[in-house]
């Protein structure tokens, strides 16, 4: 499978995520600057963690309007499969790929430490080979990671099931107070209604190596490539 990761500046998780799918993984990986207007031929565009334009006005706001994102947005379109992970989440809802918004925590701090997640459906190839009430240990790592939806958006995303990931405690119970940063309804992570545009908040780059002690993001990574026929 072919991926392109789009660089932003201010991107500081390019190399992780490049280094996963390179390195542990065996994809062909290319990066793909902000500035390019071809994405060459990739199959999944991953838009990673960051500070994109160091997060002026609202994280992924100025991101949004790089050159790459009118044929990102094109791509999805058609169809194309996109991943976005922190500041890629957050710059898929201003590109209203996805709906919501990712506001400021209510402590006003970056938060940077492992978080539970689980997954609540298995409907899409992020979280095909995820065990739904599992825990996953993912980090986290964001100043504006509180995921908000209006009750529109929000009773659409349920009935649709597009909420692919909520924050959980370690035996897998979804709870107030396994919630780090104030996302409504613990939603950390969510899909477009026709399931080929995906964002999270919780880093799966950072825990898919054995070298760091957690391999527990790689079941996200290795859901995309059996679930994908290329």
């Amino acid at each position: 499978m072919k991926f392109g990761v789009v660089v932003f500046p201010g991107s500081n998780c390019d190399h992780d995520m490049i280094y996963v799918l390179k390195k542990k993984l065996g994809q062909e990986v290319l990066a793909l600057w902000h500035k390019d207007t071809d994405l060459q031929g990739v199959d999944m565009v991953v838009l990673p963690g960051g500070f994109s334009y160091g997060d002026y006005l609202r994280s992924g706001a100025i991101a949004r309007f790089s050159p790459i994102m009118d044929k990102v947005i094109g791509f999805a379109k058609k169809g194309g499969y996109v991943l976005g992970i922190c500041n890629g989440f957050q710059i898929l809802c201003e590109a209203h790929l996805l709906p919501g918004a990712l506001l400021h925590n209510p402590s006003h701090r970056f938060i940077c430490h492992n978080a539970f997640i689980t997954s609540i459906s298995r409907n899409s190839l992020l979280t095909a080979a995820t065990t739904p009430g599992s825990p996953l240990t993912i980090p986290v790592a964001h100043g504006e990671g509180r995921f908000y939806a209006g009750d529109d958006d929000l009773k659409r995303l349920n009935d649709k099931d597009q909420i692919l990931f909520r924050y959980c405690d370690k035996a897998g119970n979804i709870t107030p107070g396994a919630n780090p940063n104030g996302s409504v309804e613990n939603i950390a992570g969510i899909c477009n209604e026709a399931r080929n545009v995906f964002g999270m908040m919780p880093h799966p780059e950072r825990a898919a190596d054995a070298e760091l002690g957690n391999e527990d993001g790689r079941i996200l990574f290795d859901s995309i490539l059996q679930s994908v026929n290329i």
